[in-house]
């Protein structure tokens, strides 16, 4: 039977195209991915970024700049957010192994904003302070990103910081966050900019992280996956997964198109057209459903 580890070797449960074999996954428990945490470690700060900096600069054309802001706006100012909005969650731990491994991914999150940070000021030499870049950033978010991540993400911890014991409340966070902002949008976007860049040949510097950051998360949507199969046993529990996918969705959708896209079913950012990023993000959720044992659009039998 594989484990979770070998089928990311492979891509992860998001990407398997064989759907018979999403039954029999034995997924890794949150201290075996502590463990792979600490054999998977990496620096924010060891990334060569000189060679991208001469690129960007010389060879990155406006067109390609403007298409790549609104992804590079998006992971900074969403992996920014997420490392704030995540100790409600660390507060809920069950145990000692979910306690070390909820650690370890909010030390991730800094991280990966870190990594973002530097791009944007060794790169495109953005000036002025971390909060001033982040500020400029916002300008190439869309309104459904803002809702998603200053409105709903930190009202789902602020009810995990005021009740900590409530499990409802956690089912909902882990949806929210491990489900919808890391296993449907975030590996989404890495997926495509890792494939941009690998064919354009340049920006390395900026792959490396985008390779980094991705196996950083598929660690975290695995132990978001692990969690929601093992609550999904109560017929109550499996409901609110479900309704609480649903609500969220739409929303999600609405995140992947760029500002001042006309027809939001029908653009192409980077070369890739919007039936295949919103395919990607579709079928890789649903992957993970069956894992979980949840159906998205089906009622839920009790």
């Amino acid at each position: 039977m594989p484990t979770l580890l070998e089928l990311t070797s492979q891509g992860d449960v998001g990407t398997m195209t064989d759907e018979s074999q999403l039954s029999k996954v034995k997924l890794m428990h949150p201290q075996q991915l502590y463990e792979l945490w600490e054999r998977q470690s990496w620096s924010a700060h060891a990334i060569d970024l000189e060679r991208d900096a001469e690129e960007y600069a010389t060879s990155v054309t406006a067109e390609e700049k403007e298409s790549l802001a609104y992804n590079l706006s998006a992971f900074f100012i969403g992996e920014e957010r997420v490392a704030t909005q995540f100790s409600g969650l660390v507060r809920a731990y069950e145990d000692q192994g979910e306690e070390a491994f909820l650690t370890t991914q909010q030390v991730d999150e800094a991280r990966h904003a870190q990594f973002f940070n530097r791009f944007y000021v060794e790169v495109l030499q953005r000036d002025g302070t971390f909060e001033d870049r982040l500020e400029k950033a916002r300008e190439d978010v869309n309104e459904s990103f803002i809702q998603l991540f200053d409105v709903e993400l930190p009202d789902s911890q602020e009810r995990l910081l005021a009740d900590p014991r409530d499990l409802e409340a956690k089912v909902d966070f882990v949806v929210l966050y491990h489900m919808v902002i890391e296993g449907t949008l975030a590996l989404t976007g890495q997926h495509f900019m890792q494939d941009y860049l690998e064919k354009q040949g340049k920006l390395n510097g900026l792959l490396e992280g985008y390779q980094r950051i991705s196996q950083d998360e598929h660690r975290h949507v695995a132990y978001g996956t692990w969690f929601l199969q093992q609550k999904a046993g109560d017929p109550a529990l499996r409901r609110r997964i479900q309704s609480r996918l649903q609500e969220l969705i739409p929303l999600a959708t609405g995140v992947l198109v760029p500002p001042g896209v006309e027809d939001p079913y029908d653009y192409e950012i980077l070369g890739y057209h919007s039936s295949e990023t919103h395919q990607f993000a579709f079928n890789a959720l649903s992957r993970r459903l069956k894992v979980i044992g949840v159906p998205l659009a089906e009622e839920v039998a009790a």
